[in-house]
């Protein structure tokens, strides 16, 4: 889970600010620069000598992340869209 203290979150907040004004909006460059940014994260934080148990706990880290922001963001976004369009079976 993504969730910390609210006491440690205001440390990150300028950051991650700025990272986002700086992230291209163009959808095909956009990937890009995210997955950059996001790596080098993961290189800086872990460093260049990362053994088996950080490499098992960043791709346990990532997949969380994503199941995260899919539960979040995604999974809701699709039942506004059902709500809308109609589900599967319906003509």
């Amino acid at each position: 889970m993504p969730y910390i203290a609210r006491t440690d979150r205001a440390r990150y907040q300028s950051a991650i600010e700025e990272l986002a004004r700086l992230v291209p909006q163009d959808r095909m460059t956009r990937p890009g620069h995210m997955n950059y940014i996001i790596s080098l994260l993961i290189n800086r934080v872990y460093g260049e000598s990362m053994r088996y148990a950080d490499h098992n706990e960043v791709v346990g880290l990532l997949n969380c992340v994503q199941q995260e922001f899919y539960r979040r963001f995604t999974a809701p976004y699709e039942d506004e869209k059902i709500d809308q369009e109609g589900d599967l079976t319906e003509l």
